[in-house]
C-alpha cells in the first residue's frame, strides 16, 4: 500500500491526462484534463475500485472547470427557485461547487438528475448542504471556516492519506491490543480511552468531569498516564457532543495535537457550539479557561465527518465504522476493525436501545465483534426506569397542574438531546389540546442546537423525517417556541405573571440560565421543576433531588440562602441512556455476540453490577476496569 497512487496510475491510459492524485483522508482523488475521460472512463475506475477495495473518486482539473461567475449563472439557471438556493460556494482547490439549499432534495432532483447537469455543464463536482431551517450563526461560520481554510484541508487530508497508506511500520510478528482507561473507569464523566497497537495510538473521546470544578485535577482525563503522548496520537473519534465526552477536544490542539477528528457532521457542529459556549461561561466566572475559541476553530478545521455506516480507514491497521446509537443527534457506536482480522472491538459511548420521539434505537449488528465497551450508567440493579408512556403522561400532568396554579414550569437540559425530545412531547401535546398552548421559552445554547437539529433531519427518527419531507411538517418550528437571547429578556419571564414553561442550561444547574432561574423562582410554590437528565453525583441537580431544601446561592463569605418551596420532580425515563434492562437485552439480542464486556460511564457499584449480570447470563468475559488500568483485548 505505501505506493498506492502510484499503483492507481498503472490502470490509467496514457491519453487521460492525469495531472494529479491525491488523498483526502482515506479516500483517493484523481484529476483529470481530459473532458471526454471525466464523463466516461470507460470503467476503470470501477476496476480499481474492484482490486484494492478503497473508494476512489475522479475530478476534473480546476483548470477546465467552468469560470466561477458563468458557472453561478448555469446552476441558478438549471435549479428550480423552489429549492430555495441560499449560497453558491467554489472550492477551487478540489473543484467542487457547495450549493447551500433549503430543500436539498429539490436542488438534487429526480435520481440526481440536477446535479448530473450541472456537472455536465460546468464541470465543477457539485455538493448538496441543507440551510438550517432556523437560521444558525454557528453554522455559517463553522462553513466559513471550512471553505476559508480549502487549500489548508487539502493539505491536511493528503497528510491523513499517506499516513494511512504508508504501511505498517512496526513488527507484525507481535500484534496486540491494548486498551487504557484514562476517565470514565467506574465513574460517569471524563470519558476518554486510549487504544494502541504496535502501529497506531486512537483516543476514544475526551471530556470532562461535570461535578468537578474545571481547575480540579479530577475533572479531566489523565493526560499524565505513561502510556499517553499527545505527539503519538493518530486520530480521535467522538462519539457524541455532550461536554463529559467532547469539552477537552479543542484543549487537544492547544496541547499540539494536529491530526483528525472524526465524528458525525452534526456532531462536529453540535461540540464547536458546546465548546464556545464552555469558553464564554469560563469568562463570565471570570475563571481561566482551558482553551480559547482559536483552539475550536482548529478542531473544525481538522475534523472528518462521516456518515452512519461509511467504512474508512483511520490508521495503517484500524478501520472505523460510525453506526446509530440513539443518544443525541449524530451520536454513534463506533465499530473499530483492527489489523487485518486481528480484533473487532464496538465502544457504544452513551447509547439508547428504544425509539424515541426524536431518533431510532441503538444499532447493535455488526459484521464481527470480539469485544464491546459499554456503558452502565443505569446498569445497577436497582436502576428500573418507568417507560416513556409513562414518563410522557407523568409530564404532562405535572405541567398541567403547575399552568392551573397560574406557575411556571422551569425544566434544565442538556443543551442536545433530551431537550429537543422534550420539546417535540410538548409541541404534539399542544397540538392536540392535551395541554393549554402557553409560551416556552428557550434559552440561548438550547435554541442555538435546536438549530442544528433543522439542519440534519437525515439523523431523526423515520417518522419525524416523514413528517418533515414529506408533509412539510417541522415541530420544531412551531410559534409555541420563544427564543430567549438576553438576561434582560431572561427577567421579563421571570417577572411575569403568566403560565409558561423555560428550557434553559445546564440540564444539571451546575451553572448557567437554569441556576439563576431556580434561584429566582424556587421559593414560591406555584412553580414547579422538573429534571429530565441525568444528575451526575456533585452537582446542584443532585443535591436538589436528594433533599437539600436550604440552598446557599452565594459563597461562603458571602452567603445567600433560598428556601426551596417550588414542587421537585425528576423524571428518569426520558433519559437517553439505556436502562438496565436495556443495557442487558442490548448484549442479548447483539449479532455476533462479543466473548468480552467492559463496562465504563457508570458509578463503581453500577459498572460492577452490570459486569456481574452479564457474566452469569451470557457466560462471557465481563470486567469493570477503573481509571488508569489497561486491558490486553488480544
Amino acid at each position: 500500500m505505501a505506493d498506492i497512487l502510484q499503483e492507481i496510475l498503472k490502470y490509467i491510459p496514457d491519453n487521460a491526462n492525469i495531472s494529479d492524485t491525491v488523498f483526502e483522508g482515506a479516500n483517493i482523488v484523481i484529476y483529470t484534463k481530459n473532458k471526454d475521460f471525466f464523463f466516461d472512463s470507460n470503467g476503470v475506475i470501477k476496476k480499481i475500485v474492484d482490486d484494492i477495495k478503497k473508494r476512489v473518486e475522479l475530478r476534473p482539473d480546476p483548470s477546465i472547470c467552468l469560470d466561477p461567475e458563468k458557472a453561478k449563472e448555469v446552476i441558478e439557471s438549471i435549479l428550480p427557485k423552489d429549492a430555495g438556493i441560499a449560497n453558491i460556494i467554489f472550492d477551487s482547490q478540489r473543484s467542487r461547487v457547495i450549493i447551500e439549499a433549503e430543500k436539498p432534495g429539490l436542488a438534487i432532483g429526480k435520481q440526481g438528475e440536477l446535479l448530473k447537469e450541472v456537472k455536465k455543464q460546468t464541470l465543477w463536482v457539485p455538493f448538496i448542504q441543507r440551510t438550517p431551517a432556523i437560521k444558525s450563526k454557528l453554522i455559517e461560520n463553522i462553513r466559513h471556516v471550512l471553505y476559508e481554510n480549502s487549500d489548508f484541508r487539502r493539505k491536511f487530508l493528503h497528510k491523513i492519506g499517506k499516513r494511512i497508506y504508508g504501511g505498517w511500520t512496526k513488527d507484525k510478528k507481535h500484534e496486540w491490543v491494548r486498551i487504557t482507561y484514562l476517565g470514565a473507569g467506574r465513574q460517569v464523566g471524563r470519558s476518554c480511552l486510549l487504544l494502541q497497537t504496535p502501529e497506531s495510538r486512537v483516543l476514544l473521546d475526551c471530556g470532562i468531569h461535570p461535578g468537578r470544578n474545571i481547575n480540579d485535577q479530577e475533572s479531566v482525563p489523565f493526560f499524565d498516564a505513561p502510556e499517553f503522548n499527545i505527539n503519538d496520537i493518530d486520530a480521535v473519534v467522538l462519539s457524541h457532543s455532550h461536554l463529559d465526552h467532547s469539552a477537552l477536544v479543542p484543549y487537544l490542539y492547544k496541547m499540539g495535537y494536529e491530526g483528525p477528528v472524526y465524528c458525525t457532521a452534526p456532531c462536529r457542529d453540535i461540540t464547536s457550539l458546546m465548546a464556545l459556549d464552555f469558553v464564554g461561561i469560563a469568562q463570565k466566572e471570570a475563571q481561566d479557561s482551558l482553551y480559547s475559541s482559536t483552539d475550536v476553530k482548529n478542531m473544525v478545521k481538522h475534523t472528518i465527518c462521516l456518515n452512519y455506516e461509511e467504512v474508512t480507514d483511520i490508521t495503517p491497521d484500524i478501520r472505523l465504522t460510525f453506526y446509530n446509537s440513539g443518544h443525541t443527534l449524530g451520536s454513534v457506536i463506533s465499530h473499530l476493525h483492527i489489523g487485518n482480522g486481528l480484533h473487532n472491538l464496538v465502544y457504544t459511548g452513551d447509547f439508547l436501545y428504544e425509539n424515541t420521539n426524536l431518533l431510532a434505537s441503538a444499532v447493535n449488528r455488526f459484521p464481527r465483534v470480539e469485544s464491546i465497551i459499554m456503558e452502565a450508567t443505569y446498569g445497577g440493579r436497582d436502576d428500573m426506569n418507568p417507560t416513556r408512556k409513562e414518563c410522557e403522561e407523568y409530564l404532562l400532568k405535572t405541567i398541567k397542574t403547575t399552568i392551573d396554579r397560574k406557575g411556571k414550569v422551569l425544566m434544565p437540559v442538556l443543551g442536545v438531546g433530551r431537550s429537543q425530545e422534550m420539546m417535540l412531547i410538548l409541541e404534539r401535546a399542544m397540538r392536540e389540546n392535551l395541554i393549554p398552548k402557553i409560551p416556552i421559552y428557550v434559552q440561548g445554547i438550547v435554541w442555538d442546537v435546536t438549530a442544528i437539529h433543522t439542519t440534519y433531519p437525515d439523523f431523526f427518527n423515520p417518522k419525524v423525517k416523514r413528517n418533515i419531507f414529506h408533509r412539510d411538517e417541522n415541530p420544531f418550528l412551531s410559534d409555541i417556541f420563544k427564543k430567549v437571547g438576553s438576561q434582560k429578556e431572561q427577567q421579563q419571564i421571570i417577572d411575569k405573571g403568566e403560565p409558561c414553561i423555560i428550557f434553559a442550561t445546564s440540564g444539571m444547574m451546575n451553572g448557567g440560565a437554569s441556576k439563576e432561574y431556580f434561584r429566582q423562582l424556587g421559593g414560591n410554590p406555584k412553580h414547579s421543576l422538573i429534571l429530565t437528565c441525568y444528575q451526575v453525583d456533585g452537582t446542584f441537580g443532585r443535591r436538589v433531588i436528594n433533599g437539600d431544601r436550604e440552598i446557599n446561592f452565594g459563597s461562603a463569605e458571602k452567603p445567600e440562602i433560598i428556601s426551596i418551596k417550588m414542587d421537585v420532580h425528576m423524571i428518569s425515563g426520558f433519559s437517553g441512556h439505556s436502562s438496565r434492562n436495556q443495557l442487558l437485552s442490548y448484549i442479548k439480542n447483539m449479532d455476533p455476540k462479543p466473548r468480552r464486556v467492559l463496562t465504563l460511564h457508570g458509578e463503581s457499584s453500577k459498572c460492577l453490577d452490570l459486569a456481574s449480570s452479564l457474566h452469569k447470563i451470557n457466560k462471557i468475559e465481563t470486567e469493570a476496569p477503573r481509571n488508569l488500568e489497561s486491558v490486553r483485548l488480544k
